[in-house]
Parts: C-alpha cells; structure tokens; sequence
C-alpha cells in the first residue's frame, strides 16, 4: 500500500475530463488559446486581486523562475534549509537567476523562526561589495516537516523581509492542503489571506501533487513583473505551444472549489493516521500540522517488517535506511486518492508490529 509521495497518486477525474474537453478541434498556440486566456480572470477572483499566471510543468522550473524575477545575479536568496527551493531543484534556482547564492536557514518543526530570518539577514553583508546582497525569501507553505504557517505567521516573516528590502516568495507545492487545514471547523482563512495580503509577491501555485496530471503554475501578485516574466518563461522553454492541456488542467482544477475538495480528503486520510497511530505505546509522532505528510518514529524492525508486508514509504532522512536494532522516523504521505482501506491497513499493521 502506497504512501511514499502525493507524487504517486493518479489524476483527479474533473481534471482529466477537462484535458479530454480541450482535445476537441483545433487551438491556437503558446498560450493564445480560449482556455489559457481565461486563467488570470479565474485566479484574479480565487486570489480577490489581479494576478499574471503563467502555466509551467514542474514545481522545480516555478520555483527557480520565481526565483529569477525576485533576485538579480549578485542576490541572496534565504529559505528553510530542507527546502525543496534549496535542497532538491539541482541547482535550478541558482542557474535561472544567473548565479543567484541560495542562504538556508535554520527551521522548527520545519517552519523558519521569524528571528531566524531577523538574523541572518541583520548578518548578511548588505551594501558590501564582497557579499551576494540579500534580495529573497522563500518560504514553503506546507513545510518540508508537514508543518502549516498560519497567515498570521507568514504576514511576519514577510514583514521582516519587505522592512530589508526582500522580495517575497511562496512555494505552494502543497498550498491546497495548507488552505484546507487552515479551513476546518469554523475556521475561514482564505487564498488570499495567506499570500499577498500576507505580503507574498510571487506564488509557485501547485498541483500536480494534488490531482492534476502535470501542472503548476507561477502566481505574480506583484503584476509589474509580469512583462519580463513573460520572456524568462519562454526563455525556460513553459511556453508550451500546445498549452490549452496544461491550462485545463488548471482552470478546472480551481473550479467549483475542487482543489479544496481533493487536498481536504488527503488532509483527513493523513488525520485518522495521527489519531489512531498516536494512541500506539511504541510510536512517536512528530507534531502533525493537518496536512497529508505524517512523520511517525517506530522501531526499525517494525520499518522492515512493514516493508515486507508491502508497505511503500521513505525513511526520514531518506539518507538513512532503517534498522532492525534501533529506531528509526519514516514519512507518511496521504493523497486525494488515498482510500481509507489503506489507512485502516497500515493502522492494523502497526498495531501488531509495534504497537
């Protein structure tokens, strides 16, 4: 039973209907097509301001291309130091800005204290020529450890990086599963509330991870970049000359609230993990923020034994493999798809083998 990535899950059924819709005569290219043309009104009402969008393929090519229009060559970009921004694009990041120095910063619970932040950018040699000048923040909503940033904390950080002259920017490779657990209950915290109300100039919008087939998309709230955006993203080879398919999948993927929908189910998927797994005697959870990431310590012949039976997930770090001998942390990821048949499965298994 899979819980590695939401990577590994399928497409969403609305999604892939809309991608069969948009195989129907003929469109013209590279973005000019009826559907593509619709986006930014769409996103300018989910977002309630006027954005530019700009569909790409991957979350590594939106993150370094958000990367590039916020920070000039000689820049300093500061993000969490397991960031995908900085740990996982394979220097992406660096080549699209033209050199751009990536900063990490130290993370709880793999959300980054705003005098973390304070910190290391008081230190970071601004106005010396010897120093990459610091021009960026990246922070990843949800974080690498699962964790959710209230808007309240985002509207922090970002004021300490707007008070130093930083551009904003939001990886939202999970943004749907924060918005959803944000949103339980009474709670109403909206798209907005969590971006650029909350001072975010640029948005790395995704979902593929989410339901769609292969989509993300680069959200400007600052729309005066939009003009050289336009050139580094033809540039970045996203200018997709069929791009009605990769525009349907993100017009339906906001429609009627779908997003929400899909990253809700995933969020509760990974909620009935954390309830009944830490209940269990011999299992430590990591604090469960109310996304779909879960990061569960067991004993390593429990790991192994799991694994026998079927069970896919990654060890934490993934560096370290687990052991029979000693404890080890793995990473629990639950999808849109995710049956709760696979949830109560992993449940029981635990339950015998270290619970």
């Amino acid at each position: 039973m899979e819980f590695r990535s939401d990577n590994t899950a399928g497409v969403a059924d609305e999604i892939m209907a809309a991608i069969a819709a948009a195989n129907s005569g003929t469109a013209a290219g590279y973005g000019d097509d009826e559907i593509s043309r619709r986006l930014e009104p769409a996103y300018s009402e989910l977002f309630e301001t006027d954005v530019r969008v700009f569909p790409v393929l991957t979350g590594t090519i939106a993150n370094a291309l958000s990367a590039s229009v916020l920070s000039p060559p000689y820049g300093a970009i500061f993000a969490e130091a397991e960031s995908h921004i900085y740990q996982d694009e394979c220097g992406a990041p660096e080549l699209f800005t033209g050199g751009a120095k990536l900063i990490p910063l130290h993370g709880e619970g793999g959300k980054i204290p705003p005098e973390e932040l304070r910190r290391r950018v008081r230190a970071s040699g601004q106005g010396f020529v010897h120093a990459a000048q610091a021009a960026a923040f990246s922070v990843t909503q949800t974080s690498e450890a699962g964790a959710v940033y209230s808007a309240g904390e985002i509207a922090e950080l970002s004021a300490i990086a707007k008070q130093a002259g930083l551009g904003v920017h939001m990886d939202g490779a999970r943004f749907a599963n924060a918005v959803a657990a944000l949103n339980v209950g009474n709670e109403t915290v909206s798209a907005a509330d969590l971006t650029w109300r909350a001072g975010v100039d640029v948005l790395s919008f995704g979902a593929t991870k989410n339901g769609a087939l292969g989509a993300e998309a680069i959200i400007l709230f600052r729309t005066e970049l939009g003009d050289e955006m336009a050139f580094r993203h033809k540039r970045a080879g996203q200018l997709a000359s069929k791009m009605r398919y990769i525009s349907a999948q993100l017009a339906a993927y906001i429609e009627d609230g779908l997003w929400l929908r899909l990253a809700a189910h995933a969020n509760r998927m990974c909620a009935l993990l954390a309830e009944s797994l830490g209940a269990f005697e011999n299992v430590r959870l990591d604090a469960f923020g109310g996304a779909n990431e879960l990061f569960v310590e067991l004993p390593g012949a429990a790991i192994v034994a799991l694994r026998e039976e079927g069970f896919q997930f990654y060890d934490w770090p993934e560096t370290v493999g687990a052991e029979a001998g000693r404890r080890g942390t793995i990473r629990l990821v639950t999808r849109f798809d995710t049956k709760e048949s696979e949830v109560d499965g992993l449940i029981a298994a635990v339950k015998r083998l270290a619970g």
